[in-house]
């Protein structure tokens, strides 16, 4: 029997069967998937073979094949950092949520998430959400954020759950595929997916105002059928993006605006780092490259992870904040 993984808990897999019933399944033996060394060999999204066990009072399966995924994103594993965790399998689109200060979302996070998903060719839009409870410094952050992506080419959208604004066209966005929900703990995602579809009643937490950071309340990924014919993957809050197995040439090619202009520079193998008549830096220079953007770059580059999970919140905002343009 073939299924489509709902949630994952580590041990245990909830499987929705071509027949619409959920099945809860465990593994057979251990999975090897080739060029992969992951903490969760199955992930939310994956389309799996399974068998049930007739043996159980209640009816349970044993997944005993995965099917070849379409794409899948990862990040660092939190305790094994040469070891990666799939977030998620199969997704059409990635959604990643965006708050300026409650709690703040950084550049560096960003683009560390984008050169991931660009990375494993997963289309990413920026939902800047809670715009509602801006004030005018803050909505100047929020726009000079949205104008940094969208000049790249990145999709933005601006949202309210409490207000409703632009819930019908993030909506539209999410018809006929299957979207994944991303970002901080505390930046609003399940309150997003109440916003949408009132009958899920995911559970929410208020944003901690000594640490600015929000608590986790969704403990695993969880996929979930909405009545506007779309399927939507709600997962934990990422508190950092660790980049994973990227090698020093290819990280560029994964930042749109610097491979634009890769061909332009002298040597082809151009790190835009200290090489001569480099067209990245000389962008840069006349401010058509967001400096944000090559910091980010920079610290990928360097393999600046080790602070991927704390460094999060100030020191990127201070150095965006130089060199805004009012």
């Amino acid at each position: 029997m073939t299924g489509l993984v709902y949630k994952s808990t580590g041990s245990w897999y909830t499987v929705k069967s071509e027949q619409g019933d959920f099945i809860e399944c465990r593994m057979k033996g251990k999975f090897r998937i080739k060029g992969i060394k992951s903490t969760n060999p199955i992930a939310v999204g994956d389309i799996v073979d399974y068998e049930l066990e007739e043996s159980s009072d209640t009816v349970t399966g044993t997944i005993h094949n995965i099917h070849e995924r379409k794409n899948y994103i990862v990040r660092k594993s939190v305790n094994l950092s040469h070891q990666m965790h799939i977030i998620a399998s199969n997704i059409d689109r990635v959604f990643l949520l965006v708050t300026i200060n409650n709690p703040p979302t950084t550049f560096n996070f960003i683009d560390r998430f984008l050169v991931t998903a660009e990375a494993y060719g997963i289309e990413t839009i920026l939902v800047f959400n809670k715009i509602d409870t801006f004030d005018e410094a803050t909505l100047d952050e929020q726009l000079y954020m949205q104008h940094v992506y969208q000049e790249i080419g990145y999709k933005c959208l601006r949202v309210s759950s409490t207000e409703m604004k632009g819930i019908e066209k993030l909506k539209e966005m999410m018809i006929g595929k299957v979207s994944m929900f991303s970002g901080h703990s505390g930046v609003g995602k399940s309150t997003l997916v109440n916003a949408m579809e009132p009958s899920l009643h995911l559970k929410t937490k208020v944003i901690s105002e000594a640490s600015k950071q929000g608590q986790h309340t969704t403990t695993f990924a969880e996929m979930y059928d909405l009545s506007f014919d779309a399927k939507i993957i709600d997962t934990p809050g990422i508190k950092g993006f660790g980049v994973v197995d990227m090698e020093p040439a290819e990280i560029s090619g994964y930042f749109p605006e610097f491979f634009k202009l890769k061909e332009q520079c002298k040597f082809n193998n151009c790190l835009h780092k200290d090489e001569p008549h480099c067209a990245v830096k000389a962008a840069l220079e006349k401010d058509e490259i967001a400096w944000s953007r090559y910091r980010s770059y920079l610290k990928i580059l360097e393999g600046d992870d080790e602070n991927y999970r704390t460094d999060i919140y100030n020191d990127d905002r201070m150095e965006s904040d130089e060199n805004r343009k009012s």
